[in-house]
């Protein structure tokens, strides 16, 4: 008789103690569902418009005219704000000719040419990090006191120019250069040379680059196209005399 109360008893405490576990996780369960939907509702609330930071900077134009020294704030910033603090300097620089060669200057001479850029697209950072070294080391013989020249050109990159043009042909238009004929194609050429010339223009100012750009060069034109005759035909063949000879 002991025995079957002893038994009836443990029975009773596992199952008091199933029926505990059993409310505490429909607890956890009711409170996790809670949590969602609370989760749900602010998530589906718009966030307000006070949430944005907004840099001040950017909503204020320069007050600097046009090609002049920029016009700099009494009070500094807050924040670092790259476009207010670049704006209007390039302009003057130019307007002032700082980047000008004198070939009539009695100083010593420091010339270098910058790689040129094929039109066959954009700059990207190995173009920005050669620009960052020559235009250090340009600047610095500048202010030495040598009569410095960078010179800025572009490379027409004939053959991979071709290619890239007619591959945006294609895409375009769904014809290639040979549908189009040569005179046609050459204006399509022409068109995206002067387009992404542009470009790179404006990217090498907008990196600060000191190049005396009114020796500006392209390798197509007639005084560098002499220069290739030159050296590749000429050259060549009065090689290829000395040769035989």
């Amino acid at each position: 008789m002991a025995e079957a109360e002893k038994k009836t008893a443990t029975e009773m405490e596992r199952k008091l103690k199933k029926e505990e576990k059993a409310k505490e996780k429909e607890m956890k369960r009711q409170k996790a569902s809670e949590k969602a939907k609370v989760a749900q509702v602010k998530s589906a609330k718009p966030k307000p418009v006070t949430d944005k930071k907004i840099n001040k900077d950017e909503e204020i134009p320069s007050d600097t005219p046009p090609d002049e020294k920029k016009r700099l704030s009494s009070q500094m910033a807050k924040q670092y704000n790259p476009s207010a603090v670049e704006t209007s300097w390039y302009e003057w620089w130019e307007r002032s000719e700082f980047f000008k060669a004198d070939a009539k200057s009695t100083k010593p001479k420091f010339v270098i040419l910058l790689p040129p850029p094929n039109v066959t697209g954009v700059l990207h950072i190995g173009h920005a990090l050669t620009c960052a070294v020559q235009d250090t080391l340009i600047r610095y013989k500048r202010m030495s006191g040598y009569n410095a020249l960078w010179l800025p050109g572009f490379d027409h990159a004939g053959i991979a120019t071709q290619d890239v043009v007619d591959k945006d042909l294609m895409r375009e238009t769904g014809k290639t250069s040979h549908d189009i004929g040569r005179e046609e194609f050459l204006k399509v050429a022409w068109k995206w040379t002067h387009k992404y010339s542009g470009t790179i223009k404006t990217q090498l100012r907008r990196l600060g680059s000191s190049l005396d750009w009114s020796r500006e060069c392209f390798t197509m034109d007639e005084e560098r196209s002499k220069a290739v005759v030159e050296a590749f035909v000429k050259g060549r063949t009065r090689r290829s005399c000395c040769l035989h000879y």
